[in-house]
């Protein structure tokens, strides 16, 4: 039986070539993100901006959560959030911070008493909490507080693993895959919320796992063939585990596609945030960080041992 391939074997695209365009193209890009994050800020989710809680339980014994997200839509209490937990008979309904002139306090009163008259008598209501600004404040600070130690971290194992012009350009690509990633939260006003935490620090991993492998390959040419230039070596490289790269970035996206369409509402931002991550993960390993060690001057010299005599050669195989 003829074996799939994504990707033709033996490939040799010039990829090196485009560095005079993809670094200005992605300078611009992390510029308009920074700009779309100061500008139009991100659509904070109830976990970060305050709202309210309603835990219900069916009276039936199990609950309805795709009825309950319809009348939730026709509740005119702005975006809800509809999640079963515990026993099938169990759901959590939340709803952010409402505002009138006649106080938020009154608001967020009577959208409870709007919810209440639209469940009716089919669920009880078990508890109703309302997350106020404090708490979302510290939601926040322990979200932002987690993403960056995370981030510290990696690139602390980045720049012991490899040598420093690896993990200089490393660290360059994630921070652009992080910086691209806010500015898409911003500008699509996807619901930012803990979920999307998890999406970022997954992304960071990706992207990272992308990075390690290409760089793994450049560092192996290095070794093998000291004469070849640094531009054409790394051409070399990333062709050779180019069919690798497509096939895990198609299997990857053909999962978060199907969570997309029947995943649902609740981890609906993590899977659409994560398919763009693929593609800007990938694009930063090929384009972002492999063109990085040429302008940092590495060369085949600085790299590993020298080989035996008769190991060496002029190019690959």
């Amino acid at each position: 039986m003829k074996l799939l391939r994504l990707a033709p074997e033996n490939t040799k695209f010039p990829f090196m070539r485009f560095r005079r365009v993809s670094y200005p193209f992605s300078a611009a890009m992390s510029i308009l993100s920074v700009v779309l994050f100061l500008t139009l800020g991100m659509n904070f989710g109830i976990d970060f901006s305050g709202g309210t809680l309603i835990e219900l339980r069916a009276q039936s014994g199990v609950a309805d959560i795709a009825k309950l997200r319809s009348i939730a839509e026709n509740m005119n209490v702005g975006d809800v959030e509809v999640q079963g937990f515990g026993s099938p008979s169990d759901v959590t309904l939340r709803f952010g911070a409402q505002h009138s002139e006649q106080g938020d306090a009154g608001a967020q009163e009577a959208a409870v008493a709007r919810v209440k008259a639209a469940i009716g008598d089919d669920y009880d209501i078990r508890r109703v909490e309302v997350v106020g600004p404090r708490v979302s404040g510290e939601l926040v600070q322990s979200g932002t507080l987690g993403v960056v130690l995370s981030i510290i971290a990696v690139l602390c194992y980045l720049w012991f693993r490899f040598e420093w012009q690896f993990a200089v350009g490393a660290i360059i690509a994630t921070m652009h895959d992080l910086l691209l990633t806010v500015g898409f939260f911003a500008l699509t006003r996807i619901e930012f919320n803990t979920t999307s935490i998890a999406a970022i620090l997954t992304i960071v991993g990706y992207s990272l796992n992308e990075t390690v492998v290409v760089l793994d390959r450049i560092r192996e040419m290095m070794r093998k063939y000291r004469k070849m230039p640094t531009d054409e070596l790394i051409d070399v490289s990333v062709n050779a585990v180019l069919p690798r790269t497509i096939m895990t970035a198609t299997t990857v996206f053909l999962a978060l596609l199907s969570l997309v369409v029947f995943g649902g509402q609740v981890i609906r931002s993590f899977s659409i945030a994560m398919i763009w991550g693929i593609f800007v993960a990938t694009y930063s390993s090929v384009f972002i960080c492999s063109p990085m060690l040429i302008y940092l001057g590495l060369r085949s010299e600085t790299v590993g041992a020298e080989p035996t005599p008769g190991k060496l050669a002029k190019g690959p195989a």
